[in-house]
């Protein structure tokens, strides 16, 4: 199976806080056998000496998360970013706020507000994609709200991220969604869903209990190009948690 891994480095944010610490940090996640990473949660730098930390990693960037509202109101700024950063991929970590205070109708006046900004973007050759949580499959008036997002979005530029445990811990089926997505999901993310002591929590890809070879089969048919491994809480030291995942991953037949 081709496929392409990244490590979210939002799953090691405590130590991007400074240029120093991000040196140190991505050079650890390329000795582990990362060879990209989607960018977000590290502590401010900027994106010229980014990419040159990150040439000197040999790291590629594969996506990052974005403020939605820099997309929106300071896009130039944001593309300019992204072309020296060498990432086409951009994408946002939730839905804002004052868009889900609104209910069912902020989440269908974003899905088109954000379509439009999406449009910009791939004009110049970028694309968008919407991260969620398990917040969004609250239902409203039978329907998902993570359902209206996608329904009252133009399909062409309003694409997924699909992530899986927010969608297991919101009762769905991630396998499912992704499948839902064909076409339209480039960028996906893998985090386990273990249990203990009573608890969910998050564990590393194949450490838990999510139908992996479904979830990856489902993937490789919508046709995924980025799998990215992101871990918001780890059970041991964060760099040992992606290199569980990215050993487990490569057992399943992923490189």
């Amino acid at each position: 199976m081709a496929t392409k891994l990244a490590a979210q480095l939002y799953t090691i944010r405590q130590f991007m806080k400074t240029p120093e610490d991000m040196a140190v940090s991505l050079k650890k996640i390329r000795e582990i056998g990362w060879e990209a990473v989607q960018l977000s949660g590290h502590g401010p730098i900027a994106p010229e000496e980014l990419r040159k930390l990150l040439d000197d990693a040999d790291l590629e960037v594969c996506a990052t998360h974005t403020s939605y509202e820099r997309m929106r109101d300071n896009m130039d700024e944001v593309m300019e970013e992204h072309r020296i950063l060498r990432c086409r991929n951009l994408a946002i970590g939730g839905l804002p706020v004052s868009y889900r205070e609104k209910g069912a109708a902020g989440y269908a006046e974003f899905a088109k507000e954000a379509s439009e900004v999406a449009k910009k973007l791939a004009a110049h050759g970028f694309t968008w994609s919407y991260h969620n949580h398990s917040f969004e499959l609250e239902k409203f008036d039978g329907k998902t709200a993570l359902s209206i997002l996608y329904e009252e979005s133009d399909p062409e530029y309003f694409l997924g991220e699909i992530d899986t445990y927010w969608i297991q811990h919101g009762g769905g089926d991630p396998a499912q969604w992704i499948l839902d997505l064909k076409g339209r999901i480039k960028l996906l993310h893998l985090k386990d869903m273990g249990i203990i002591n009573r608890q969910q929590v998050m564990a590393e890809v194949g450490e838990g209990n999510l139908n992996w070879p479904r979830i990856l089969s489902a993937a490789a048919e919508a046709g995924v190009e980025w799998y990215i491994v992101e871990q918001d809480i780890c059970q041991r030291d964060p760099f040992e948690s992606l290199a569980i995942s990215l050993r487990n991953l490569k057992a399943m037949g992923l490189s």
